[in-house]
């Protein structure tokens, strides 16, 4: 058995997995063993009170949840804002626990710079220290950025299924104003990145980038956007299944 865990993006929970584990289980004959976390306040833990946990505190509660799933030599795969989480989850996972680390169109902010002003307010390009944004956040209603984010390369009944989902899951406060990042561990652990080259969310330029500052090994290119577990979810599991034996 090949051990996986995932760890969703911002604003969502371990559902969004659900399409790419049933896709992995389908091509591997069942030889896989997939669990999909949930952060504090996501998916099952949606109801949980996060207004005083610490961020260093997350990485614990989802490495101890991986152990409670019993599994080990796990390739570790994290999807967005997942990308300010796995080091630290690294960090602390006992050895043997964490074999791989596989960053999905994620991104890291550098040192001394949270998520929020990393992302900043303003459109793609207009800052060149500033992730930015596909439309205008301050003129354009929520479900619109979402939209154009998350939704560019779904059809209409995808898009609307998928929007409907979103809202009920928000990441601890903790994670938009951590600022105490930390890499330097991490060219001793293997390390892939998924580039999406259709992302309207995280550009490319952006995810190369956020691919050296994660040390990451190679980058491997899939045409899709941002949710590419969803709209791609069967390509994605051929590229998650070869780096299980790559």
């Amino acid at each position: 058995m090949t051990d996986f865990a995932f760890i969703h993006g911002g604003g969502q929970g371990s559902w969004v997995w659900d399409e790419a584990i049933a896709a992995m289980q389908a091509q591997s004959g069942g030889v896989v063993r997939c669990l999909a976390l949930d952060v504090p306040g996501c998916g099952t833990k949606h109801a949980r009170d996060t207004s005083t946990i610490v961020f260093a505190d997350i990485a614990r509660e989802l490495v101890a949840d991986i152990e409670a799933g019993d599994l080990r030599d796990v390739l570790l795969v994290g999807h967005s804002q997942a990308g300010t989480i796995m080091p630290l989850m690294a960090e602390f996972a006992p050895p043997g626990l964490i074999r791989k680390l596989i960053s999905v169109t994620c991104l890291a902010p550098e040192q001394g710079k949270s998520l929020l002003a990393k992302m900043g307010n303003g459109l793609h390009g207009e800052n060149e220290d500033e992730v930015g944004w596909p439309v205008d956040p301050e003129t354009t209603v929520l479900e619109d950025r979402y939209l154009t984010m998350f939704c560019n390369d779904m059809d209409k009944s995808a898009a609307e299924t998928f929007l409907a989902r979103l809202r009920n899951d928000k990441w601890p406060p903790s994670s938009y104003f951590q600022r105490d990042w930390r890499f330097d561990h991490l060219p001793a652990i293997p390390s892939s990145y998924v580039l999406c080259l259709q992302d309207t969310c995280l550009p490319p330029i952006w995810q190369e980038r956020f691919a050296l500052q994660l040390h990451c090994d190679r980058i491997v290119r899939i045409d899709a956007g941002h949710q590419v577990m969803n709209t791609r979810p069967h390509g994605l599991a051929e590229i998650l299944l070869a780096e299980a034996t790559g």
